[in-house]
């Protein structure tokens, strides 16, 4: 259980779609609140950069900004680190003379840094309402009930279930207690080897794309060998004999973002281009990844860019302030890089984070007011760093 803790109480109702993505509502169910109390500055004021600036040089080493490598440009600049979400949660544990952790990025990247931080340091998410859509397609009482189906097919013994970094802190302390451990997308087939020397089946959760991405391009499984597991059907779908059968029990979650690319957009972006790299994360799905040239995490994307040799062409498959972060600093190298997809698409909850947002949480801290503090509870942090350290210990 996390507690976000908004500076005054909101009386929020579940609301549209559209209504949330502009922030104008929250849903209890999946949002935190979207409301800042006091005055958010205007985004066009003028003078938020050097706001921002002031306030973190007040603020001085009590402060560390962590920086998502999919936030807006705006932000990203006042970053003290920039990275993927467990390299950004082990960067706050190595500054423990930081008093105030400011994540911009979204609400599990934040849960794992305050679980692996130290009591005395206070992590802040400037918007709440950051939240990621994936993280938020697993609740603790959808994964329960899975467990129980698994008990009464007869399987949950075998079972060992490996949570994608991306979750809320609840799965992982769900995946803490069940003897499991959590991955990245870099290790995420290391992971899996060592799960199945724990037991013979995997619940992979809640990305059902790197679970069969990992299982059958790097495992070698079968496509036959993967089941996915529905929450929103009676036994999530599946019979008891399909799980006894299954190897992967992949469930139904996915990346809003990754999810959308396409194998014709890979064909199209082919003939566009001529000789194009096409490179594509593994949230991905399975016929877009097999489609691709390479497949890597965020980190491998970055790397196989920056050993690009000049003139290549790239067309990348991921979120869009990253390609075009990537596409304007390897430009001065004559490498081509586009977003694979023609549609612009960026993670609209990671966008929450902007640049008001950030200059409010900044000089609410430097006024001694500390406002959206994300703290998870003694007992899923118990058992999330439990799954967290079994990762941290695979070879």
């Amino acid at each position: 259980m996390t507690t976000a803790h908004p500076a005054q109480e909101l009386d929020v109702q579940p609301t549209p779609l559209a209504l949330l993505l502009l922030g104008r509502e929250a849903d209890p169910r999946s949002e935190r609140g979207v409301e800042c109390p006091g005055d958010l500055p205007s985004p066009s004021d003028p003078d938020l950069v050097e706001r921002a600036r002031a306030a973190k040089e007040k603020l001085g080493d009590k402060v560390f900004v962590l920086g998502h490598h999919y936030q807006r440009d705006e932000v990203i600049q006042f970053a003290d680190v920039t990275g993927d979400s467990f390299k950004l949660a082990r960067d706050a544990a190595a500054r423990p003379e930081a008093e105030y952790i400011v994540f911009c990025g979204v609400h599990f990247m934040a849960e794992s840094a305050d679980i692996l931080t130290t009591d005395d340091q206070k992590v802040v998410l400037p918007d709440l309402a950051a939240g990621c859509s994936m993280a938020d397609m697993a609740t603790a009482e959808q994964v329960a009930e899975c467990w129980d189906v698994l008990t009464e097919a007869g399987v949950a013994e075998q079972v060992v279930p490996v949570s994608y970094m991306n979750s809320s802190a609840d799965i992982k302390a769900f995946t803490g207690r069940h003897g499991g451990t959590i991955c990245t997308s870099s290790n995420a087939r290391r992971a899996l080897e060592w799960a199945f020397e724990q037991g013979e089946k995997v619940l992979f959760l809640p990305d059902q794309h790197l679970g069969r991405n990992t299982a059958v391009r790097d495992l070698g499984m079968s496509l036959e060998d993967c089941v996915l597991y529905n929450p929103h059907k009676p036994n999530g779908g599946l019979t008891a004999e399909e799980l006894r059968n299954a190897k992967m029990i992949l469930w139904r979650g996915h990346c809003s973002v990754h999810g959308r690319f396409s194998v014709e957009s890979v064909n199209d972006v082919r003939e566009r281009i001529p000789g194009v790299n096409v490179l594509v994360h593994p949230e991905c799905k399975h016929e877009v990844v097999a489609a691709a040239d390479h497949v890597g995490s965020t980190e491998y994307i970055i790397k196989a860019l920056e050993a690009a040799p000049a003139g290549s062409k790239w067309a990348i498959g991921t979120e869009l302030n990253l390609v075009r972060r990537l596409a304007n600093r390897f430009a001065a190298e004559d490498k081509e890089i586009v977003f694979l997809d023609r549609t612009v698409c960026f993670c609209s909850t990671m966008n929450r984070i902007d640049l008001p947002h950030l200059v409010w949480a900044l000089e609410s801290l430097v006024e001694g007011n500390l406002v959206n503090r994300i703290e998870v509870d003694p007992e899923t942090e118990k058992y999330a760093k439990l799954a967290l350290e079994r990762m941290l210990a695979l070879p």
